[in-house]
């Protein structure tokens, strides 16, 4: 049996419910407080992006010199201004590759994206959806077809813009969590790493992503999951009394050659993410 698509596997859900959302006068003034200086940051950020790209990308083409860093100094603001904590540790990639992590919310984007310059790998469908889809194609995202038979044509474009020096950020899980677990890594994506134009040069860093919830709040506080909508996820976020903290652990990065096969390298990565990530939480 073929493996399933990861970009078409169904959401993870939870046999819990979601918690309510309680949000009482306080909560909506913060709302209001947090959210309006957001909505300036990060669509004024696009707009200066976009300007910029117009004169970057005649000059530079793939090549991005100026424009990630518009998209970083957005992303490390954007937790400033929500009050979410971020901390770090290990060091970051030097090597040409790609930054595969476990997937929690659309927080994570804000999060992976204030250390590192990266461009993330999502399906196609994304490009389309208001907002979030303008924002993921300024900032370069790649979009990945459903169609196997596109699958050397978008190993054309991974190999392209990793030769252009981009750093390209995959979601192993195919789905986001409650944030208190790691589904398996789904390998099908790996498989383009062992292309001939890649294997040689490729490594992939895995990065295991860990949220604390603010004190006295479940700890699947910032999780995004199942049918769950972003509206109201944002306002939870943004209406929180206190908040919590996200934690990046950078690993090691696997260079692709040293493994067998794409099962081989999913399931290192996998183990990398898990392990830092089980025993940050174990050590809550």
């Amino acid at each position: 049996m073929a493996e399933p698509d990861p970009v078409s596997e169904p959401l993870w859900d939870s046999e819990d419910a979601p918690d309510p959302i309680e949000l009482g006068v306080l909560g909506w003034l913060l709302v209001i407080l947090r959210g309006v200086p957001l909505a300036l940051l990060v669509f004024g950020g696009l707009i200066v992006l976009l300007a910029v790209r117009l004169v970057e990308y005649p000059l530079f083409g793939l090549r991005r010199p100026v424009t990630p860093f518009i998209a970083q100094f957005v992303c490390r603001n954007a937790l400033r201004l929500l009050g979410i904590g971020i901390r770090y540790s290990g060091e970051l990639m030097t090597e040409r590759g790609a930054v595969v992590a476990n997937h929690t919310s659309w927080l994570d984007i804000f999060a992976l994206n204030a250390r590192k310059r990266v461009y993330f790998v999502s399906k196609a469908e994304v490009a389309k959806w208001p907002g979030i889809g303008w924002l993921a194609r300024a900032t370069g995202t790649v979009f990945i077809e459903r169609d196997r038979k596109k699958a050397r044509e978008q190993t054309q474009v991974f190999e392209e813009r990793l030769k252009a020096g981009h750093k390209l950020l995959f979601f192993p899980e195919g789905t986001s969590t409650d944030g208190l677990r790691v589904l398996p890594f789904k390998t099908t994506l790996f498989a383009a790493f062992f292309a001939d134009e890649l294997r040689d040069f490729m490594y992939v860093q895995p990065v295991s992503v860990i949220f604390h919830a603010p004190i006295a709040q479940p700890d699947r506080f910032y999780g995004w999951w199942g049918d769950m909508e972003f509206g109201p996820h944002l306002l939870k976020t943004l209406g929180a009394r206190r908040q919590g903290a996200v934690e990046l652990i950078y690993h090691t990065p696997a260079k692709v050659s040293d493994f067998p096969d794409r099962k081989a390298l999913a399931a290192h990565c996998e183990e990398a993410v898990r392990h830092a990530h089980s025993l940050a939480r174990l050590e809550k």
